[in-house]
């Protein structure tokens, strides 16, 4: 379990502000513009899905522009030739064919290329954010939006914006070719478009309203999945697997209902303007009769009768998609929007103030706090409370305290995971604020009791970061690490893969390799944060050991409550509530009869039997 004085990763430098007034809610026009930037690069692939799409739409009034002739002239004159129309129907298809796969090829490149560019931003800017990001969004929330959303959301939104460029061209040749055969009755159809735009525009703001809602649903269900992947062993031994269930099953109660609102809001859409454009498409044919019967031109012919109609049928299946298409677009753009929203709402690691010309070589050590202090929110009590404190380099200095006197906090000033409110924090007697922050984060290697392993092999774990692995020194730091004799009985060696955090080796195995970690990096300060806590005896003779190689010759700060990872220190720092109330050994701050005799008198300190 983390240390309890772990601080929630806000910015204690960032006074809490004021929540801004709710922005207006931005146009369709103005949403897909924000999304151009990652979608519109890839323009030969644009004007190849539109100029196919085009093809494919000016194609559609063909269809019923043949059966005129075919049956004006090709049953009762017979002036055409037997060939010509089955001819024209066979190249007319074959070139719908080649346009459709155009389309959808030029398709599938802009979706990934766009998807590809959106996901790469944003785990970037992941990598790089401020620390206030984790404490607002969950790690499920992240991975849905930057692998999930993303990917949907590109898909989606491309192939329903291709698909309404087909519709609407289609819907605009076969208008075209109607007001060819009868411009009179092509108007009445005319009449569907402000109806069908209502009804699209109306439907389209509730779908939208239902799919953000969803997205969080779907977050806080994929959170409670999290939860208890992780806490599987608490929850199965304080039998509260029926109190979890009841909580994923009123989420998903939640998900469902939502799902169900989007669906009545999709499915309305359909039958009320195939409502519209039935009506519409009776009082046509009505007025075709009628106007047949009077002998006006166009349509007197059977062949001109049955060309009308059969492209006012055709124009009810583009109609139909362009209602349909209000879904995925809505939901293709809620989806991205989620992706771009985090690349504003994700600010990096502020940098260095006034960033130093060359960062002090070699790099000594020696650290140095200077009325230091830290409070991450208004109005809260202070982490650390105006704290001094001077580490000559190559010292071990131990940290003991109660819960929340500030051990955590104190050890993450000198990465920069924190930033002081006031006072300074200095490196060989250079401020750690005018560091760059990858120059700073060089100087340290840090071994906490939370190990974290990537799913790679051994080698690339005690590696991490390096340009390029170093075998021999990867198998050095293993041995140093008293892990070698066990890595070698792996099926790889050092080439074997890790898995989900190296959840196959034991808690005292992965303590060990992020020792060789550290070993590799071979920084001249290091940072144990309870590094041997929650390990059996052997485990932490083990660890113990291999903490003792790592530390020779480098400035080292421990926060342990194990006496035999303190007693060894060449000076105890005790703190409380912020403040350092005492310093000295451990024989030292047992006769004082102070905090330190009394966190050891009530056990706070353990044994090493403990």
């Amino acid at each position: 379990m983390p240390s309890s004085d772990t601080p929630p990763p806000a910015d204690p430098a960032k006074p809490a502000q004021a929540a801004p007034a709710a922005a207006p809610q931005p146009t369709l026009r103005q949403r897909i513009g924000r999304l151009w930037v990652y979608f519109g690069s890839y323009r030969a692939g644009w004007a190849m899905a539109i100029g196919a799409t085009i093809i494919s739409a000016l194609s559609e009034p063909a269809i019923p522009a043949l059966l005129k002739p075919l049956l004006d002239q090709g049953f009762s004159q017979a002036s055409l030739p037997i060939w010509a129309v089955p001819v024209a129907i066979v190249g007319l298809f074959l070139i719908r064919g080649l346009a459709h796969f155009a389309s959808q090829y030029a398709l599938s490149r802009i979706a990934n290329d766009g998807m590809v560019t959106l996901r790469r931003e944003l785990f970037e800017r992941l990598l790089t954010a401020d620390w206030a990001l984790f404490s607002r969004q969950s790690a499920s929330q992240l991975a849905n939006t930057i692998v999930y959303e993303v990917q949907t959301g590109s898909t989606q939104l491309v192939q329903a914006l291709l698909n309404t460029a087909r519709d609407t061209f289609t819907v605009v040749a076969l208008l075209g070719y109607l007001l060819y055969l009868n411009w009179s009755l092509t108007l009445i159809v005319l009449l569907l478009v402000p109806v069908v735009a209502f009804i699209l525009k109306t439907m389209s703001r509730r779908l939208y309203k239902v799919t953000r809602q969803s997205q969080q649903a779907t977050d806080e269900l994929a959170y409670v999945v999290e939860e208890n992947v992780l806490a599987q062993r608490m929850i199965r031994l304080h039998g509260a697997e029926q109190a979890q269930g009841e909580r994923f099953a009123e989420l998903s109660g939640d998900l469902r209902r939502l799902a169900l609102k989007a669906t009545r809001a999709s499915a309305a859409t359909m039958p009320l303007t195939q409502l519209v454009s039935a009506v519409a498409l009776s009082v046509v044919i009505g007025i075709a009769l009628s106007q047949g019967q009077s002998g006006s031109e166009r349509i007197v012919t059977v062949g001109g009768f049955v060309a009308f109609i059969g492209a006012m049928l055709m124009l009810i299946a583009p109609i139909r998609r362009l209602a349909d298409v209000i879904n995925p677009i809505t939901r293709g753009l809620a989806a991205l929007e989620r992706g771009v929203e985090m690349l504003k709402d994700v600010q990096p690691e502020p940098p260095a103030a006034q960033p130093l010309a060359e960062a002090p070589q070699p790099v000594r050590g020696a650290i140095a706090l200077q009325d230091v202090s830290v409070r991450y929110r208004d109005g809260a009590a202070f982490a650390l409370d105006r704290v001094t404190l001077d580490i000559p380099a190559g010292e071990t200095v131990a940290l003991v305290g109660p819960s929340g006197a500030g051990k955590t906090t104190l050890v993450n000033l000198l990465p920069r995971f924190v930033r002081p409110d006031s006072g300074t924090v200095r490196i060989d007697g250079a401020d750690t604020a005018h560091w760059p922050l990858i120059a700073l984060r060089r100087q340290m290697a840090m071994v906490s009791q939370d190990v974290v392993m990537l799913n790679a092999s051994v080698a690339a774990n005690v590696a991490l970061g390096a340009p390029a692995v170093d075998r021999a020194r990867v198998e050095q730091c293993l041995a140093d690490a008293n892990l070698a004799e066990h890595v070698a009985t792996l099926p790889q060696g050092i080439d074997t893969l890790l898995g989900h955090n190296a959840t196959q080796l034991s808690g005292g195995q992965r303590q060990r390799l992020a020792i060789a970690r550290a070993l590799y990096k071979n920084a001249p300060i290091l940072l144990l944060d309870e590094a041997t806590s929650a390990l059996d005896t052997e485990s932490e003779r083990l660890v113990q050991q291999a903490i003792g190689r790592v530390m020779k010759g480098r400035t080292t700060l421990v926060i342990a409550h194990r006496l035999s990872t303190i007693e060894h220190a060449d000076r105890i720092v005790v703190m409380e509530r912020g403040r350092i109330v005492e310093q000295g050994t451990h024989g030292d701050l047992l006769r004082a009869g102070g905090v330190y005799a009394r966190l050891q008198g009530t056990g706070a300190l353990l044994d090493e039997a403990g």
